[in-house]
């Protein structure tokens, strides 16, 4: 009677699980995200899910990567349409990502964030008769909110004359470089001992605030109530559109809780199950 063991397919499992409990993400790791949902003040409603993915390649420690294309989820908290004088406002958060198949809690604030046209401008030769039709490993091109400028060819990153990063294609082009606070913004440098280069994908290293959008970070998420991210519109209604950045920076060292460890080891054991009767019933079948 021919034996059949199925236990090796579960080990793939089993080991990406183990992989997902090891995954620490620090505080102060900047994670560029790029909206797959639309936020409309009209429409959206508490509850609703915000839907992104990472723009660009995160390295973390230990060799482990958040590769380009990786969930990031949450929802929708709060929305205030405009009326008359009064502001439209949007409240949510970003507390779920996707890591080697599990969904980790994560806590993280807004440092800036910027529309789809911005995303766009970024991503083209900043000027001459090629405009728009050099290759993307030749351009020159102004990243958002400042005036990094990125020579892919040499692999650079300026900010005027000084070197502040370095070009890459971590699934994505993109940048690294180490953020930066600026005078008379609100946002910060490096902070908990997190001052390495960072993954900024079209964002330059003091960007801080909207671009391109007609809204202001009222809350950013950084303290009290932590994550809660609220905007507020500067001209009537807002709209927060699918295609739009964000850089999302992580406030606490996230990682797979207890709780997600024992739904892990539930699931675990109900595969385990699963394919000892499998195993069972075609043993007795052949």
């Amino acid at each position: 009677m021919k034996k059949f063991k199925l236990l090796p397919l579960f080990s793939v499992f089993a080991i990406g699980v183990v992989m997902a409990a090891q995954v620490n993400v620090p505080a102060g790791k900047i994670i560029p995200v790029q909206l797959k949902s639309s936020l409309d003040a009209k429409k959206c409603k508490p509850g609703q899910v915000v839907k992104a993915e990472v723009a660009q390649d995160v390295q973390l420690d230990k060799g482990a990567t958040i590769k380009a294309g990786t969930r990031v989820s949450g929802e929708v908290l709060a929305v205030i349409p405009a009326v008359h004088s009064q502001p439209a406002t949007i409240a949510f958060r970003f507390d779920k990502i996707d890591i080697l198949g599990q969904t980790m809690p994560i806590t993280t604030d807004l440092r800036a964030l910027a529309s789809p046209l911005e995303v766009e401008a970024a991503q083209l030769q900043i000027s001459g008769d090629d405009r728009g039709t050099t290759p993307p490993w030749s351009q020159t091109v102004t990243l958002v909110g400042g005036d990094d400028a990125v020579n892919r060819e040499s692999g650079t990153v300026k900010s005027g004359l000084e070197t502040v990063g370095t070009s890459v294609y971590g699934g994505n082009w993109g940048v690294m470089s180490q953020i930066a606070s600026t005078p008379g913004e609100k946002c910060r440098g490096a902070f908990g001992g997190n001052d390495k280069l960072q993954a900024l994908w079209v964002f330059s290293h003091d960007a801080c605030g909207a671009y391109g959008v007609e809204a202001v970070v009222t809350h950013a998420g950084r303290s009290n109530p932590e994550g809660r991210i609220e905007l507020a519109s500067t001209n009537g209604d807002l709209i927060l559109r699918s295609g739009s950045a964000l850089l999302l920076r992580v406030n606490r060292d996230s990682g797979v809780n207890n709780a997600s460890l024992q739904e892990v080891s539930r699931r675990m054991q109900t595969r385990i199950n699963d394919s000892e009767k499998l195993t069972e019933a075609l043993q007795t079948r052949y």
